[in-house]
């Protein structure tokens, strides 16, 4: 293995620019972002994201599972090792991971959205970091064609949307857009736009989710907006037999994604 850089202060001009990625503002600038641990970066590597950074704990050493890719002699990745202090500044967790990489923010052409048959879940106003890195996780376990991130979402790169998608950020595009140009594009496309509502008239194990479909999903507390509301052809209901009035956008999400992956493999 290489001799790696170490850093040991949190003063150090490196780390204090690692540790400004926590902050949208900074990472819309240098269009970059952190993932943190051992699972994430492996998932980054595997899906062809490869990292310009990884940074680890010294005291803790390289950890095992990426061995591999430290001692690589063609490897681009800079590999530096830091102090606790160091991995605790550019961390958002209480307990600092092992290892955290820096990446590229990810490119997804807006093209991959429209297609025959394409399930397509887009987001209106989701500002819950853990609830978007649910629904993407979802998405990705149920088999959806991409996820788009309209008006108003968290920001896809908050660390602790990244940590919430598991790795599900590297499996199937995420694009960020208006809503209100994709949907009509879909539309011409041949696509049916599907909300949800607890006034809608037909259950959501009525609908035919086997057809293109674009899934539309709200805030947490105010739902759909009204220009996306205006784009909808059909709303559906969740049928809930106990006392509670709804579910929260992430289970409600994964709920109507499983149907659809029912149907679509039945």
């Amino acid at each position: 293995m290489r001799n790696h850089l170490h850093i040991g202060s949190p003063q150090n001009e490196r780390a204090k620019q690692w540790s400004s990625l926590l902050d949208k503002k900074y990472r819309d600038r240098e269009g970059r972002f952190i993932v943190e641990g051992v699972h994430l970066i492996q998932e980054a590597f595997g899906y062809k994201a490869e990292p310009q950074i990884i940074v680890y704990d010294a005291e803790r050493g390289v950890p095992d599972e990426l061995r591999t890719h430290a001692s690589d002699p063609d490897t681009s990745v800079e590999w530096i090792s830091a102090s606790r202090a160091v991995m605790s500044k550019c961390t958002g967790t209480d307990s600092p991971p092992p290892v955290f990489a820096v990446l590229d923010k990810l490119f997804m052409r807006e093209e991959r959205l429209f297609g025959e048959g394409r399930l397509v879940v887009a987001l209106d106003g989701v500002r819950d970091p853990g609830n978007l890195g649910t629904i993407i996780r979802s998405a990705d376990a149920a088999g959806a064609d991409a996820v788009v991130l309209g008006k108003g979402c968290v920001d896809l790169y908050n660390p602790k949307t990244v940590r919430s998608t598991m790795g599900s950020l590297f499996h199937l595009p995420i694009v960020q857009g208006s809503l209100t140009e994709l949907i009509p594009k879909a539309r011409a496309g041949g696509a049916k736009v599907i909300g949800t509502s607890l006034q809608a008239d037909h259950s959501c194990y009525e609908y035919d989710w086997r057809q293109a479909t674009w899934l539309v999903m709200g805030s947490e507390s105010e739902g759909l907006s009204e220009e996306v509301r205006a784009l909808v052809d059909e709303s559906v209901i969740i049928p809930m037999a106990g006392g509670a009035e709804s579910l929260n956008v992430a289970m409600a999400t994964t709920v109507l994604l499983f149907e659809a992956l029912r149907q679509r493999r039945g």
